[in-house]
């Protein structure tokens, strides 16, 4: 019997691609570079399973082809506003992902951004770098005390509690949350969390705002001019949720005009593309989409998606399945 056919659209870690191989007939994109629109169209119709990552779009024009062969998408990474779940339901394409692996470690870039920002790290290891630096003085580069500020996060799933917990107990930061619904008083205990109901509260209590909801169409510019402009002249922005959860060309002003101190971005509303006038400001630390980018991390999203793909062709239902 011909084992399935699947299409890795960028290259993956070794231990997980080796994996793969054993068991499926599994074909590389050998350049590592993002596919066309057109290619992963047709990749639709010559392979059992297509498993895309955050850098591809995956639209309904992509989904609906005459002699569709590919019965399952399992996406690399946990968020999938980049896949039309809507024609997935529509076609019965079951789509999975990988949930809980990337917690710990976005987390981790998350208090990175917030230390980086605040303390102006960014700027120093550029003047450092270029040779600029004349020593120390009691002036130079004053940035933001952390410790004991109040943290103001957007989404309060397990990547939101970890850096809650992270920051509350590291740094006895007040932690203040909005979501959909408060979370558990053991919850709220282990991370310090006092749950908002209103969003703008929460923005105007806030000395650092860390987002860490889902993109898609409910939460595009969630974080728009008039947010923005609620936010303290002395706060903090954090992203490393979904890049169209900010509208970055209102960010952007609020930094040129120092409406905001500043901002710490993993993420990017058009990724790679990331606007001149945002790179040209001193304000705001850059980092390419680092979340999940641990070698640990990165191997465990691999083996998710095989699992899944496990149970997919096994007739099982998939654990991670979305779809």
């Amino acid at each position: 019997m011909s084992r399935p056919k699947i299409l890795l659209t960028r290259r993956w870690p070794k231990a997980v691609e080796k994996h793969l191989l054993e068991r499926y007939d599994v074909t590389f994109n050998e350049t590592d570079q993002p596919l066309e629109r057109s290619e992963i169209r047709a990749a639709m119709t010559k392979f059992d399973a297509v498993c895309p990552t955050v850098s591809d779009r995956v639209g309904a024009d992509v989904l609906d082809v005459k002699n569709r062969r590919a019965k399952v998408l399992g996406n690399y990474g946990v968020g999938f506003s980049h896949i039309d779940i809507d024609t997935c339901k529509k076609l019965g394409i079951v789509v999975t992902n990988t949930p809980d692996v990337l917690t710990e470690c976005t987390a981790d870039i998350a208090l990175t951004l917030m230390l980086m920002i605040a303390r102006r790290a960014g700027e120093g290891e550029r003047q450092v770098r270029s040779r600029s630096w004349t020593g120390w003085r009691p002036t130079h580069m004053l940035g933001t005390k952390v410790s004991g500020k109040t943290l103001g996060l957007i989404g309060f799933g397990r990547i939101g509690q970890a850096t809650a917990a992270r920051a509350h107990h590291g740094f006895g930061m007040k932690i203040l949350y909005y979501s959909r619904r408060p979370a558990s008083p053991e919850v709220e205990a282990a991370t310090g969390g006092k749950y908002c109901e209103s969003l703008d509260d929460l923005i105007v209590e806030s000395d650092f705002i860390s987002l860490h909801c889902p993109g898609g169409a409910e939460t595009r510019h969630l974080i728009n001019a008039q947010r923005i402009d609620r936010m303290k002249p002395s706060a903090f922005l954090i992203n490393t949720a979904r890049g169209e959860v900010v509208d970055e060309e209102a960010l952007i002003d609020a930094l040129k005009h120092n409406r905001i101190a500043g901002a710490g971005l993993d993420v990017y509303e058009r990724e790679p593309d990331v606007p001149n006038d945002m790179i040209a400001l001193n304000n705001v630390v850059l980092l390419p989409h680092l979340g999940s980018a641990t070698t640990e991390t990165r191997v465990e999203m691999g083996m998710r998606v095989a699992r899944n793909l496990d149970a997919f062709f096994d007739g099982q239902e998939p654990p991670d399945r979305v779809v």
